[in-house]
């Protein structure tokens, strides 16, 4: 036997209780009916009930009109999942100007005829599941391609580390810890915060961060005990390689994500005093994408065991970093690591959702494509 299809639930929003009985009266034989009988009581119903599939919504109410309910609405981000029909009895082409620039779908005038609201919600109702359903399947597709190229960059970036012989999760941590530092800074200082689609770009172009290190003698790059000048001067020269590699691709240069990579790359053993490598770069000269992966290197480094040392505690790590044992860091940057080392410890030892993170980037992705167009 088939289960019965759940009605979809409109709200009626207008503070004239003759009105909302004539509009139920029309709709409740094919739609479930919620009511409200002022703004107030609208923004509070569509706040708490998820369910709510249309607004049908006057203009002139009491203590919140209709049109503070769409702003409402926008500031929320509610008129993007929950389309709005105005019926009013204001004419004024002005006021269908205003209901239509803050994202109404339809504006029907008083008086109405019945079948033609009928007609009018259904046809809003129905196109809405239509556009919904395309733009889901749209951001799905972006999701398995954001998917595909974490991955792929993902299992070349494992073969180099296989190669170094370093710790199995090193280049995984190098991205989780650049994304904790960058949402981190940006949280702090709104000034540098950047979204979701910027900090996962940013996070798997880190894994590229030695990718140079496939042109290092193997004899050099896992020597367990200190390097001499001579070896040191071969090591360092993995940075300014793995860049040069990146920039004579073939196709791609253009790409955000390489140009990323290739700065990372680069630069990421550059310090903020100048006393770093390849090209002495110093402060902001260096860009904040390097200096993050820069941080996350040392204090992955320090944590994990290598062939030429033990692996130092959480705590052993941010004290050697913050006393300038390895170097000089933005001082911003420091201040996120004094500020939030337990948070990143726990980032450190919690599962990933790595498909939690590109659908919301898919989605980001989605949206600022749209709102391109």
């Amino acid at each position: 036997m088939n289960k019965p299809t759940e009605k979809k639930k409109i709200l009626i929003a207008d503070d004239s209780q003759m009105n909302r009985e004539i509009l139920k009266d029309i709709l409740q034989d094919n739609f479930a009916i919620a009511e409200a009988c002022d703004g107030d009581e609208a923004i509070s119903a569509l706040a708490s009930d998820k369910s709510i599939s249309l607004v049908l919504l006057d203009i002139n109410m009491p203590k919140v009109n209709g049109f503070e309910v769409l702003e409402e609405m926008n500031r929320t981000k509610l008129i993007e999942e929950t389309p709005v029909i105005i019926i009013s009895a204001e004419n004024a082409p002005s006021f269908a100007e205003r209901a239509f620039n803050l994202g109404v779908t339809d504006y029907i005038s008083r008086p109405f005829d019945a079948h033609i609201v009928v007609r009018r919600v259904v046809n809003t109702l129905v196109l809405y599941g239509k556009q919904k359903r395309l733009m889901e399947a749209v951001q799905e597709q972006i999701f398995e391609r954001q998917k595909n190229n974490s991955m792929m960059i993902s299992i070349l970036s494992h073969i180099v580390e296989f190669r170094n012989e370093e710790s199995g999760p090193h280049i995984q941590h190098i991205r989780i810890i650049t994304e904790f530092f960058l949402r981190a800074l940006g949280a702090l200082h709104p000034e540098y915060a950047l979204s979701e689609e910027e900090i996962t770009l940013i996070g798997t172009a880190s894994s590229l961060h030695d990718i140079g290190k496939v042109s290092i003698p193997t004899e050099v790059l896992n020597k367990p005990g200190r390097l001499t000048p001579e070896e040191f001067a071969i090591m360092k020269t993995h940075s300014a390689i793995g860049a040069s590699m990146l920039e004579k691709l073939p196709l791609y240069t253009d790409e955000p994500l390489v140009k990323t990579a290739y700065q990372i790359c680069r630069w990421h053993h550059e310090r903020y005093d100048g006393r770093g490598y390849p090209d002495g770069l110093k402060g902001d000269e260096i860009p904040m994408s390097a200096q993050v992966v820069a941080l996350a290197d040392v204090y992955d480094a320090l944590t994990s065991e290598r062939v030429y040392k033990a692996a130092y505690s959480h705590e052993k790590a941010v004290e050697m970093i913050k006393n300038g044992e390895c170097g000089t860091f933005n001082p911003l940057l420091m201040e996120v690591l004094d500020k939030c080392a337990d948070g990143l410890y726990e980032a450190l030892h919690s599962t990933p959702d790595v498909e939690s993170d590109l659908r919301k980037v898919a989605a980001e992705v989605l949206k600022r494509v749209l709102t391109d167009e």
